[in-house]
């Protein structure tokens, strides 16, 4: 089996439910062809590098899993199909260096997810130690700096042409015809 990344954008117009809902049929096709998904990272809505089908934004996600190559037609298919995700991208590792590079990538959106769904302990509360004698609170000086105002800038005047300077243009009278040359 080879190790696989895809990175898929939905539309930023769908509902949370409808999101929902495609990434879980995205995520079954997956499933159904007898790949096993190590890792899933939802980045939620980010903008576009670029306008897609008039969309400047889109909800992405990224799965980490493992297929066969005869699998991954289908995914793709199925993925060129659903209207509702406007871009795709499926990255296979081949060399043990990739490999190694996309367990550390799975690992830790694993963990990210983890993280998310582990409910956070509260703080426990520290016993109060007894107030200590309080120092006399010194208070720095107000300096206040007074304000400059800005050089004021005329724009330089523009000259209008008058009337009188207008330029004046001759006209040719209708008995004088240009001579054409004749060769």
């Amino acid at each position: 089996m080879k190790h696989y990344e895809l990175l898929f954008v939905v539309k930023p117009t769908l509902t949370e439910e409808e999101t929902t809902s495609k990434f879980d049929f995205i995520k079954g096709v997956v499933e159904k062809n007898g790949c096993e998904i190590k890792a899933i990272k939802d980045m939620g809505i980010r903008k576009l590098a670029y306008e897609i089908e008039k969309f400047e934004r889109g909800h992405y996600f990224v799965l980490y899993y493992t297929a066969t190559p005869s699998a991954l037609e289908e995914i793709l298919r199925n993925l060129r199909l659903t209207e509702e995700v406007i871009r795709f991208l499926n990255v296979k590792f081949e060399k043990k260096k990739e490999i190694a590079q996309w367990e550390k990538l799975a690992k830790a959106a694993s963990e990210k997810k983890e993280e998310k769904s582990a409910p956070k302990a509260e703080p426990k509360a520290e016993p109060k130690a007894e107030p200590k004698a309080e120092e006399p609170k010194v208070e720095e000086p107000k300096v206040e700096t007074p304000k400059e105002e800005a050089p004021k800038v005329e724009a330089p005047k523009v000259e209008e042409p008058k009337a009188e300077e207008a330029p004046v243009v001759e006209e040719t009278p209708a008995e004088v015809k240009p001579e054409k040359d004749a060769e």
